[in-house]
C-alpha cells in the first residue's frame, strides 16, 4: 500500500502550483471557520457588557469583519470547487493517456486473454474514482485536521472537563469505523470486478448484435446480462449494508457527542463550574468538531473506492509487455525482403502444445509462398510472427539476414502490409480509413491507391465519393468493399513485405476475382506470403507450402506438389 500510495502521489507533481494554492484555500476556509465562533463568544460575554453606543459600534465592526470573513471563505470554496476540479481532471487525463499508452505496447498475448469491456473500464469508472480522490482528498484532510486540532485547542482552553466528555465516546467511535472501513474496502474492489464484467458483456452484445438478431436469441442475451446485473447488484447491496452501518453509527456517535456535552454542560452550570456563555460557545465548536468527523466519514469511503480503483490501474501498468525493444534495437532500413525461418519453435502461452515445429524456411526477396493445410496446424501464427505479433517459442526469423529480434518492432512493422479475411475498419470515412496506412499521405495519394486496388469505381458511386461514413467497423460496405479498402490502405503503405491471409476466402466468385486482381497487382515485387484454403487463388505462387501438425510436409510449386500425388493434391482434389 505504502507504494502504491507513494506511486498515487507523484501524479501530483505537473501540478505542485494548483495543488498548493488548493491547499492554501484549504487552510483558510478551516481558519473562518474556527474564527467565527470566537466572535460569537467575544460578543456575548464581553461586548454586551460594553456602554450601548460603544457596544453598537463594536458590534456593527466585528458584523463587517465577519461578513468580509463569509467573502473570503467563499472564494475559498469557488478556488476549490473549481481549480481544485480542474487539477483533477488534468490528472485523470495524464493517468488515462499513460493506460491507453501502455495497452498499445501490449502484445496480441494479452488481448488474446481479455475483454473489451473490462479494459474500458479501467480508463472510464475507475479514472473517475481515482481523481474524485486525488481531488478532493487532500483539501478534505487539511480542512479536517485543522478544525479538529483547531476545535480541540479551544475547547480544552473554554473548558477542559467539557472537552473530556465531548472525547468519551471518540474511542469507540475509532473502533466502530475501523471494523466497517475494512468491510467497505472489499465490497468496493468487489464491485470493480461485477462493473467490469457487466461492461465486457455489453461490449459483446453490441459488437455482435446481428449475430444475436439473425439468431433471434434476444432472450437469452437479457438473461446473460441479467445475470452479470444480478451479481453487481448483490455486490451493491452488501456495500451499501455496510456504508448503512457505517454512515448511521457515525452519526449517532456525533449526535451523543453532543447530546453529552449538554447534559455535561447543564450539570457543571449547577454548581456554577461553568457559564452560559461559555457553553453556547462550547456547542458552537461541537459542531466545528464534528463537521471534520463527517468529512473523514465521506473521505474514508472515497479512499476505499478510489483506492481499490487505483490498485486495478496499477495492476495493468505493472504488465510488462512480453515482447520489447532492446536497448540496443536497431531501425530497419532499405529493406530488399530476404525473410529466413532457422529451427522455428512456437506454442501459445496458456498450452504446452506446440503449434509450430522446428520449422526451418529460406525465402528471397519478391518471392511469392502460399501456405495451405488443414486449420489449426500454424499458418496464420507463423505470419504473425514475422511482424513479431507473437515471439517464438525457440529459434530465429531473420529479415535481410538480421534477427527481428535486435530490430524497432516500428521499424519492422513499417515494412510489412497485412490483408487479413476479417478486415477492421473504424468508424469515419472512406478517405480516412485508407490515409491510415499512410497518415502523413495526401488526397491525391490516397485516390491512386485506391484506384490500384480496384477500389476507385465504387468508392465513386457513393454521392460523398472518398467522404462518404461507412458507420461502425465499415458496416454500410460490402465484404468484397471492405477488403479493397483494406488493399488500398497497403498499396498506400507501400511495404517490401506482404502477408495475405486469407484474404478472398469470405467472399463471393465475382468479389473475389476482383480482389484477387487486387492482390496480384500489390504483390508484384513484393515478398509476399499467402495463406489460403481456396486453392484456386495460389495456382501461379513461385513455392507452396504445406504445413501440418509436424511442420512442413511439401513444398513446391502447383504443378510439382500435383505431380507428387501428395497431401496438397489430395487438397486439390477435395475441392475440385
Amino acid at each position: 500500500m505504502r507504494k502504491n500510495l507513494k506511486r498515487l502521489f507523484k501524479y501530483y507533481k505537473p501540478y505542485r502550483g494548483i495543488f498548493w494554492a488548493d491547499m492554501f484555500f484549504a487552510l483558510v476556509a478551516a481558519a473562518v471557520a474556527l474564527t467565527i465562533p470566537l466572535i460569537v463568544r467575544y460578543i456575548t460575554s464581553e461586548v454586551v457588557y460594553f456602554e450601548a453606543g460603544e457596544s453598537l459600534q463594536t458590534i456593527i465592526r466585528l458584523g463587517v469583519f465577519m461578513v468580509v470573513l463569509i467573502l473570503i471563505q467563499l472564494y475559498s470554496q469557488f478556488f476549490i470547487t473549481n481549480y481544485g476540479h480542474v487539477m483533477g481532471a488534468k490528472i485523470e487525463y495524464d493517468m488515462r493517456a499513460e493506460i491507453f499508452s501502455h495497452y498499445q505496447k501490449l502484445s496480441f498475448r494479452f488481448f488474446d486473454d481479455q475483454k473489451v469491456g473490462q479494459l474500458m473500464s479501467r480508463i472510464t469508472s475507475d479514472l473517475f474514482d481515482i481523481t474524485e480522490l486525488l481531488h478532493h482528498g487532500p483539501e478534505n484532510i487539511v480542512i479536517s485536521i485543522i478544525k479538529l486540532f483547531g476545535a480541540l485547542i479551544i475547547m480544552v482552553t473554554i473548558s477542559p472537563k467539557l472537552t473530556l466528555a465531548a472525547f468519551a465516546l471518540v474511542p469507540i467511535m475509532l473502533i466502530y469505523a475501523f471494523i466497517f472501513n475494512r468491510k467497505m474496502k472489499k465490497a468496493f474492489k468487489m464491485n470493480r470486478v461485477r462493473i467490469a464484467e457487466i461492461n465486457g458483456q455489453i461490449e459483446d452484445n453490441l459488437s455482435g448484435i446481428r449475430v444475436v438478431k439473425s439468431f433471434a436469441n434476444e432472450e437469452i442475451e437479457r438473461k446473460k446480462f441479467q445475470l452479470g446485473n444480478n451479481g453487481f447488484l448483490a455486490s451493491k447491496k452488501n456495500t451499501y449494508r455496510y456504508m448503512g452501518g457505517y454512515h448511521s453509527g457515525m452519526n449517532a456517535f456525533t449526535m451523543a457527542i453532543t447530546v453529552v456535552v449538554i447534559i455535561s454542560g447543564g450539570i457543571m452550570m449547577t454548581n456554577g463550574t461553568c457559564d452560559v456563555t461559555d457553553l453556547i460557545t462550547f456547542l458552537l465548536y461541537i459542531n466545528v468538531f464534528t463537521d471534520p468527523i463527517k468529512i473523514l466519514i465521506e473521505f474514508t469511503e472515497q479512499f476505499q473506492n478510489g483506492y481499490s480503483g487505483f490498485e486495478r490501474f496499477v495492476e495493468i501498468l505493472e504488465i510488462e509487455p512480453d515482447i520489447q525493444d532492446t536497448k540496443d534495437a536497431r531501425e530497419l532500413k532499405d529493406v530488399r525482403g530476404d525473410i529466413s525461418f532457422e529451427d522455428v519453435s512456437f506454442h501459445y502461452a496458456d498450452s504446452d502444445q506446440m503449434v509450430l515445429q522446428n520449422v526451418s524456411l529460406d525465402v528471397k526477396a519478391g518471392e511469392y509462398i502460399a501456405l495451405v493445410g488443414p486449420s489449426g496446424v500454424g499458418k496464420t501464427t507463423m505470419c504473425s510472427l514475422i511482424p513479431r505479433f507473437y515471439e517464438p517459442t525457440s529459434g530465429v526469423i531473420r529479415v535481410d539476414g538480421q534477427d527481428i529480434r535486435t530490430l524497432t518492432q516500428k521499424s519492422l512493422r513499417n515494412h510489412i502490409g497485412i490483408v487479413q479475411q476479417d478486415v477492421y475498419l473504424f468508424a469515419g470515412t472512406i478517405f480516412e480509413n485508407i490515409q491510415y496506412g499512410r497518415p502523413d499521405a495526401t488526397r491525391e495519394e490516397v485516390i491512386e491507391a485506391a484506384k490500384r486496388a480496384n477500389a476507385h469505381a465504387f468508392i465513386m458511386a457513393f454521392p460523398d465519393g472518398y467522404d462518404t461514413d461507412i458507420g461502425q467497423r465499415g458496416v454500410k460496405l460490402s465484404g468484397g468493399q471492405k477488403q479493397r479498402l483494406s488493399i488500398a490502405r497497403v498499396f498506400l503503405k507501400n511495404p517490401p513485405i506482404l502477408i495475405f491471409d486469407e484474404a478472398t476466402s469470405a467472399l463471393d466468385n465475382e468479389s473475389e476475382k476482383v480482389v484477387q486482381e487486387s492482390l496480384e497487382t500489390l504483390a508484384k515485387n513484393r515478398t509476399t506470403f499467402v495463406i489460403a484454403h481456396r486453392l484456386s487463388t495460389i495456382r501461379n505462387a513461385e513455392k507452396i507450402l504445406v504445413l501440418t501438425e509436424n511442420g512442413i510436409a511439401e513444398s513446391g510449386s502447383h504443378a510439382e506438389l500435383i505431380s507428387r500425388d501428395g497431401i496438397y493434391k489430395k487438397l486439390y482434389e477435395i475441392q475440385y
